[in-house]
């Protein structure tokens, strides 16, 4: 399946954008100048995720167990371009088989495994999928009997790590098999590698396929941005089923050849403990958790950090406050990534924005006379567009929805799970994200909010992740988010929903607001306290859910 047509190809690859990389082909280079290096390390408390020891594999090891089990894929059918669903934790398995169905000339489609029979029997259909790879036990879950049970039209042959009858762990198929396919396989980057999911946080999951052109156009920037070798130690938190996993680390990875630790799911004592034990130098980090353990000096203490030199974060607004402490307190540096699986990459690195507040609040933008970005930045183009009169924005400080164009970007939804074009007339990406001009010359953006979270009291915009990133900041708030509610005469109100460290009430809230002399229209007029926000499979705040209840 090849994704972009000819002349994109061309514009892309001449100009050197697109290069002729595919993930075998930096796996397989890996394998040869790095065997006896330590590739992938498994969770501390991958027991309690699926059955299996605790590995941790070298270059050379992950090389026989990706060409065995892509051995195996054949022998159940596999073809060049057939797609194969994958619902594993983040472990040495996922990393294997993801290398295995790459290796084939396959399609991959990693799944959250939070997905059950709903989510799954979407997938299998609206993809094809044709092998279906998992565990016999995800957690207290028998997942391979679930996946087995479905009632779909085509079902897809199961493949288990587990499993009582043919574990993965130990299977063996014919290796000529698999060098006779090999011979014959010619691997294009424009071939698709993978199909990612949207969050589905406001509709049902849109599929996202992905060529190797398009994908190493952003590890261009993923890598470059924190400056990656094959000398650091990365502990991977994020499931590798879309932008942060695959895009942020999975992808360096094949590129550098660094040690790769797995974690999974997030927890807070066992990522400490394998940022000390395994010297981690680089690492991802939400938000929300970056500012908890700002606050909370005395839990850092109890382990070993001095190994960690910078920490990757997104998926919302940076406090500033954060970003500077994390880098006069600590000496690590905070990079600000906005991404999504559509295509979108850009970033705030220390190198070209070197203060740490600015960092927080601005993203570059691509195109702008005296601008440096890494990676791909440079071929990217934006242009914010007014949403009511499609008029191109271009002065400071006017809200518009980005558009977007560059090498990263997409080619399209998959065939069956979008009912609208994502491309303007012009060909760049509607991203739905709402950004303003910003900074020094007009050389930065900056973020405002979801086109579609964004509040209208009385026919003004308020945005949601402006008051988010300012109450993040209070004592009491361990994470907020800002929702909008029915009003008769405004149209809507604005609502805090809190889940707190301490009493908290609306009044020390706006007081707060206040003190950093925010618009009073903006001020929030409801407090809701919870004991934690809804999320999806990926993290994201389902907002939806809040305002369903509000």
């Amino acid at each position: 399946m090849r994704l972009h047509p000819p002349q994109q190809v061309e514009r892309f690859t001449s100009g050197g954008w697109w290069t002729g990389d595919t993930v075998d082909r930096l796996f397989r280079e890996q394998v040869s100048a790095r065997p006896e290096a330590v590739a992938i390390v498994d969770p501390l408390n991958k027991p309690s995720l699926m059955d299996g020891p605790v590995r941790r594999l070298t270059w050379a090891q992950l090389g026989a167990e990706a060409d065995r089990i892509a051995a195996v894929l054949l022998e159940a059918g596999v073809l060049q371009g057939d797609v194969v669903a994958v619902q594993l934790p983040n472990s040495v398995e996922l990393a294997v088989t993801f290398l295995a169905v790459a290796r084939i000339g396959a399609v991959v489609t990693p799944l959250p495994v939070q997905y059950r029979e709903y989510e799954l029997a979407q997938v299998i259909r609206l993809a094809a999928v044709k092998v279906f790879v998992t565990a016999e036990r995800v957690g207290d879950r028998d997942n391979a009997e679930i996946v087995r049970r479905l009632e779909v039209p085509a079902p897809p042959i199961v493949l288990a790590w587990g499993d009582p009858a043919r574990d993965l762990e130990t299977a063996i198929a014919d290796p000529a098999m698999l060098a006779a396919h090999l011979k014959g396989l010619e691997t294009d980057p424009n071939d698709c590698v993978t199909i990612c999911w949207t969050s589905g946080t406001e509709a049902t999951p849109k599929g996202v396929p992905r060529c190797h052109y398009d994908w190493f156009a952003v590890e261009s920037n993923t890598t470059a941005a924190p400056s990656l070798t094959g000398d650091d130690v990365v502990l991977n938190p994020f499931p590798m089923v879309n932008m942060a996993g695959i895009g942020g680390v999975f992808l360096p990875w094949l590129r550098t050849g660094f040690q790769m630790v797995q974690h999974h799911p997030f927890d807070l004592l066992g990522y400490l403990d394998q940022i000390t034990e395994e010297r981690v130098t680089y690492t991802l980090a939400p938000p929300a958790l970056l500012t908890m353990l700002l606050r909370n000096p005395e839990m850092l203490e109890r382990y070993d950090i001095s190994s960690l030199t910078r920490i990757g974060s997104g998926s919302a607004p940076l406090p500033p406050w954060m970003v500077k402490g994390w880098q006069e307190r600590h000496g690590i540096a905070i990079i600000n990534f906005f991404g999504s699986n559509e295509g979108i990459a850009l970033l705030s690195d220390p190198v070209n924005i070197p203060d740490p507040e600015e960092r927080a609040r601005f993203f570059p933008r691509p195109g702008v006379p005296g601008g440096a970005w890494p990676g791909t930045l440079a071929a990217t183009r934006v242009k914010l567009v007014d949403p009511v009169s499609g008029e191109e924005i271009t002065e400071p400080g006017r809200p518009g929805e980005l558009h977007l164009s560059g090498p990263t970007v997409f080619a399209g939804y998959l065939a069956g799970t979008a009912d609208a074009d994502p491309f303007d007339e012009d060909g760049y990406l509607v991203t739905g994200d709402v950004f303003e001009i910003d900074g020094p010359g007009g050389r930065y953006l900056r973020y405002v909010d979801r086109a579609r979270d964004l509040i209208i009291r009385g026919g003004v915009n308020i945005a949601p992740a402006e008051l988010e990133a300012l109450l993040a900041g209070h004592p009491a708030v361990v994470e907020v988010a800002v929702v909008g509610y029915p009003d008769e005469v405004l149209g809507e109100r604005v609502c805090a929903v809190v889940a707190p460290r301490d009493d908290v009430d609306l009044p020390s809230l706006v007081d707060f607001l206040k003190e950093r002399g925010i618009a009073s229209y903006k001020l929030p007029e409801r407090l809701e306290i919870v004991e934690g926000l809804p999320r999806n499979a990926v993290g994201k705040i389902l907002k939806r859910d809040l305002r369903e209840q509000l």
